[in-house]
């Protein structure tokens, strides 16, 4: 039996995650759960799986928290979160946390020797050598939930090592992906939140919509398959059916398909190497009738550009990225920033960043970089004028 410490538990990777363990009692105890400030839903997940430990964001919500809980251990702030990542325990460390909220306590896992089954692409986005390094020091290993990269894992199995061309991710091209560029200028909120085939958070969702998630999954196939930056493509695939492709040296493309279900991804990662009988349905092929495949447009969406630009210029660059994209997204939401703005403020980031060489030896360093690409992004915000709406 895997015993679990869910990161994020009330996100909706975390509730994902936490109804596939509830399937499968036999195979999957929760020990341990993270959260933000959503203290009813915790509140009730306590209650429905009875872990040993949780933590929150605010000491005040761990406080009252321990009253109606006196027998389980509540904690609060980065101090919580890392207790729950290394809970002695677990075995298995879902890293749900949505941003660079993940860092530090997906490395401590990490560092000691745990499964982690990764949802955080940020993490590997803005440390990505220093996680690849732990997990090979320490005998811990890390399994993509993220369904492209589990996509990956999953295909990669297929041919002998080594002998992978190129990888291929897919994308759903979003809400815009026929928007003309002049359009994409008038985007409002509500239209980016409006995803045509997954149900996600709203960062999740906008980073959908500028394709800057696409952007940031490039970098993670780098670390998570050493794969070099120009031998990892990304085409749009409107039904999300396929949810990525390897291409082996004989020219053979393995795909890998589901349905459009976070929980099958998960089921996955969580009982590697073992495959578990889903109770979430099957894919339909015959009532999907026809799958697409169109090209990626890095005209329209610069975000694929600035990204593989990150990547190959290596250090801290990805991490301010990273960084950068997460304030200027928040800023959109808020209404404080236009759409295609997005980039133009992450670009202004990472030219800065990569201007001056910032060495990525440490987790210090890349917290560093975290709060630089923060503070520079929030600087060029300020510079740019607000959302407006529009259509099509």
């Amino acid at each position: 039996m895997k015993r679990l410490a869910v990161l994020g538990s009330t996100g909706s990777i975390g509730t994902a995650t936490l109804d596939v363990a509830a399937r499968f009692p036999d195979a999957f105890r929760i020990v341990a759960l993270a959260a933000g400030h959503n203290v009813a839903l915790l509140e009730q997940q306590i209650r429905d799986f009875r872990p040993k430990a949780v933590a929150v964001a605010e000491q005040a919500d761990a406080a009252a928290l321990q009253e109606l809980f006196p027998a389980i251990e509540v904690m609060s702030g980065s101090e919580g979160r890392e207790a729950i990542a290394t809970h002695p325990d677990a075995t298995t460390v879902v890293a749900a946390f949505v941003g660079a909220l993940g860092l530090v306590p997906t490395f401590r896992a990490l560092t000691l020797g745990r499964e982690v089954a990764l949802a955080n692409k940020e993490t590997l986005v803005a440390a990505g050598e220093l996680m690849i390094a732990a997990a090979k020091a320490s005998g811990g290993s890390i399994l993509p939930i993220d369904s492209e990269h589990n996509a990956l894992h999953q295909a990669l199995r297929v041919g002998p090592p080594g002998t992978a061309r190129r990888l291929i991710l897919t994308a759903s091209g979003g809400p815009f992906r026929t928007w003309s560029q002049e359009a994409l200028a008038t985007v409002t909120v509500e239209q980016a939140l409006a995803h045509p085939t997954w149900r996600m958070g709203a960062k999740i969702t906008v980073d959908s919509a500028t394709m800057m998630n696409k952007g940031l999954e490039i970098i993670e196939a780098h670390h998570l398959f050493g794969m070099p930056e120009d031998r990892i493509d990304v085409i749009v695939h409107p039904e999300s059916r396929v949810h990525s492709l390897v291409e082996y040296a004989d020219g053979t493309l393995i795909a890998q398909l589901s349905v459009n279900d976070m929980r099958f991804p998960i089921l996955y990662a969580l009982a590697y190497p073992d495959r578990l009988p889903t109770p979430f349905g099957s894919l339909d092929l015959v009532g999907v009738g026809a799958l697409h495949f169109e090209p990626a447009d890095a005209i329209r969406f610069p975000c694929l550009r600035l990204a593989r630009e990150a990547l190959r210029a290596g250090g801290t660059v990805p991490a301010v990225l990273n960084a950068a994209n997460e304030v200027a997204v928040a800023a959109f939401l808020q209404g404080h920033l236009a759409f295609m703005a997005i980039p133009a403020v992450v670009e202004a980031a990472i030219e800065r960043e990569a201007a001056r060489t910032h060495a990525l030896t440490s987790l210090d360093d890349a917290l560093a970089a975290d709060r630089r690409g923060r503070a520079l992004a929030e600087n060029f915000v300020a510079k740019f004028p607000p959302a407006s709406g529009g259509s099509p």
